[in-house]
């Protein structure tokens, strides 16, 4: 379950112009942090301390790169995102914004003569250094994201719509009353009560304002782009700026709930109207994309109605003909973001392959599948800069950087280095993997990280990590949340398996867990950890875990006969039953669970019979359970359910509610105190 949050921040007075204007800084604004790391070790403090980079933008000219980076200030419990401006190289890296409000969504003028930006939730234009910004927006309900049409005329953004009555729109009356009323299903999502909803407008750009907004969903319930991790992504103009491809899932209530039905559509500007040009194609069709001479459409698509974890692949449409095939039918794995290359002979795209995440291309003529990175990173979507592609990359040693990388052989070059001087103070623990024979006889991998300065004539305590999802990948990713480095810095040998329902193995291996959740995958982690048992230096071992993780831990609790010494479950499904009438998204369990718990079939049954709340009579193993109250997906009621029957048991056991944070655990505070928490958990009992 994954999730980039946005934050729109109020408005205020001083905005300052560029840095290179001006050295003073303005009151309340988060820099660079220059924290000591004690010891050479990461902790909790520091990693929250790492600058984020993201959203790299390269300049039509080719000749430049438009970033952000996060900032944050652990004493304020916030962040801050600037911006800045790099050589397509590397050099002349300059910081073009410095406030006390976060500038996002930043993007070149298509003439390159200007740069744009939000900031509390109006789009600001700016010099390229990021002078004299003018705020050319004033929607009511504030823009998310933007983008330029092609010619620079017009805009497209995002905001919010009205989408559920208050009770002084039924009773004019009660204008004091305070009420939600629902009279059909997803009424509320991930971390909010479905109130306002998404909908993509169309502005003309004139002087410093816009004018002509158009919705591009007038009159529609429906919501674009699809909540909650949808973006602006899921709209794309044609080159010549008389079309829109946009994605939509058009149902509401029961059905939505039910669904994963969501098309592609094609808006014509002049007319205002839209057509459905993936009818018939019942999964996920999402982030449609232009090729650049306007002749082609390309999307990720999935074949099955009410499945999310389905192979992702891609199709492509002629335009004139309306015809379309699959590109990636003989590639095995999914792709996952596209961008074309800009002679329309193919696209690139990333693809996790084996727990790493790299840069593809296929051609058009042959749907030819070649790889163009290597190496123990993981790799974001490209950006074309001549014969290099910009993005960004990551590992389990070291947060985002910006990457440029040559399409010709595959080489990459690091050309950002905003955590260096931080980097450069820590220990890493070796990163290891490992391919270890299963139960049912088949090679799983997994990832083994070692605490710094590992000496193998000593016993470490080990944390068998469980997957959330439950399909996804543990690959070469940075992680805020669980970090794996941080782990193994407190004196731990960390366990990443990629165990059954993981989707970097090709379809078969994902799908496996599906209507199984007790049974192979179980096995995997116990082959896991009978593999690190074989090993002199590992002593006790733990076993932690979110969400989907988190039933794993609670299931493990009932079933593991004395294997592990302590538990950690953040966000984890208790009870079965109940969680599938108060979770969202029904698509979802109907599917993995063999679907309702009064359905009368084997794969549900089985389900619903082993829930790991009918196991607590098992628990005897300390177990610290953890959860957000805003968390719609995995409610908070199961972590209280699951504290309620371990202090029956008598089992030693701690709650911990958060009520600001939902099925993640982000202000910084919050998790520097969840961390501190966490590591005086397993100390007690894995280090004893």
């Amino acid at each position: 379950m994954k999730k980039q949050i946005f934050s729109i921040m109020a408005i205020t007075a001083l905005l300052t112009a560029s840095c290179k204007e001006s050295g003073e800084q303005e009151a309340g604004i988060i820099t660079r942090s220059d924290i000591k790391v004690e010891n050479g070790l990461l902790s909790a403090e520091v990693m929250h301390s790492l600058a984020k980079v993201s959203d790299p933008q390269i300049s039509p000219d080719g000749k430049k790169i438009l970033y952000g980076i996060g900032f944050t200030s652990i004493g304020e419990n916030k962040s801050n995102r600037e911006l800045f401006v790099m050589n397509i190289d590397g050099t002349d890296n300059v910081q073009i914004t410095k406030s006390a409000k976060s500038e996002n969504n930043a993007r070149w003028t298509p003439d390159g003569s200007s740069i744009a930006y939000i900031l509390g939730g109006q789009i600001y234009i700016a010099g390229t250094d990021g002078s004299n910004p003018k705020k050319i927006s004033e929607v009511e309900n504030g823009v998310a994201e933007f983008e330029f049409s092609p010619d620079g005329k017009k805009i497209l953004f995002i905001s919010n719509i009205k989408s559920a009555k208050k009770p002084a729109d039924i009773y004019p009356d009660l204008d004091k009353a305070n009420a939600r009323v629902a009279d059909g299903l997803m009424y509320r999502h991930w971390d909010q009560f479905v109130e306002e909803i998404p909908h993509p407008f169309i502005a003309d750009i004139s002087g410093t304002a816009l004018e002509n907004i158009t919705d591009i969903l007038e009159g529609e319930p429906f919501e674009c782009p699809t909540l909650p991790f949808g973006g602006i992504d899921q709209l794309s103009w044609s080159p010549d700026g008389t079309k829109i491809a946009y994605s939509s899932r058009k149902k509401t209530g029961t059905e939505y709930a039910l669904s994963t039905n969501t098309d592609i559509y094609l808006y014509d500007i002049a007319s205002k109207k839209s057509v459905n040009i993936s009818e018939g194609m019942m999964g996920y069709d999402t982030t449609p994309l232009f090729s650049p001479d306007g002749k082609s459409l390309a999307w990720i698509s999935m074949e099955r109605e009410g499945y999310e974890a389905d192979k992702q692949r891609l199709f492509v449409m002629d335009m004139a003909s309306g015809q379309k095939r699959e590109l990636t039918k003989e590639f095995k794995y999914n792709v996952e973001s596209i961008t074309w290359m800009p002679d329309n002979s193919g696209i690139w795209f990333t693809s996790c392959v084996n727990a790493l995440t790299g840069v593809y291309k296929v051609m058009l003529a042959d749907n030819s599948v070649s790889q163009l990175t290597d190496g123990w990173y993981d790799f974001d979507g490209v950006k074309v800069a001549g014969d290099r592609l910009i993005t960004t990359y990551k590992s389990m040693n070291m947060p985002n950087e910006l990457v440029s990388i040559n399409t010709a052989d595959g080489k990459y070059t690091q050309i950002s280095f905003e955590n260096k001087h931080l980097l450069d103070q820590i220990k890493m623990g070796k990163v290891e993997q490992r391919w270890v024979t299963t139960t049912d006889n088949k090679k799983m991998h997994m990832w083994v990280i070692y605490p710094p300065d590992f000496d193998s004539t000593k016993k470490y305590p080990a944390l068998l990590f469980c997957m959330g999802g439950p399909q996804g990948t543990l690959s070469q990713s940075w992680s805020y949340r669980w970090n794996p480095q941080l782990m193994a810095a407190h004196g731990y040998i960390v366990i990443y398996p990629n165990r059954r329902g993981t989707s970097a193995f090709g379809q078969e291996w994902c799908e496996q867990i599906s209507g199984d959740y007790i049974g192979q995958n179980m096995k995997d982690y116990f082959t896991a950890v009978n593999e690190m048992k074989k090993e002199s230096y590992v002593g006790k071992f733990g076993a932690v875990g979110a969400s989907y993780g988190g039933y794993s831990v609670f299931y493990l609790a009932g079933t593991h006969k004395n294997v592990f010494s302590a538990f950690v479950a953040h966000a984890g499904i208790f009870n079965q039953e109940h969680m599938y009438m108060e979770t969202e998204e029904l698509w979802f369990p109907n599917f993995d669970n063999g679907g309702a718990p009064w359905d009368n079939n084997p794969v549900a049954k089985r389900h619903y019979e082993n829930s790991p709340h009918k196991l607590v009579k098992n628990w005897n193993t300390p177990i610290l359970i953890t959860a957000g109250e805003m968390d719609f997906r995995v409610p908070y009621d199961q972590a209280m359910a699951a504290f309620t029957a371990a202090q029956l048991m008598k089992v030693p056991s701690k709650l911990v509610l958060f009520p600001e944070e939902n099925h993640w655990i982000l202000k910084p505070q919050n998790s520097i105190f969840w961390n501190r928490i966490y590591f005086e958990w397993l100390d007690k009992y894995l280090k004893n």
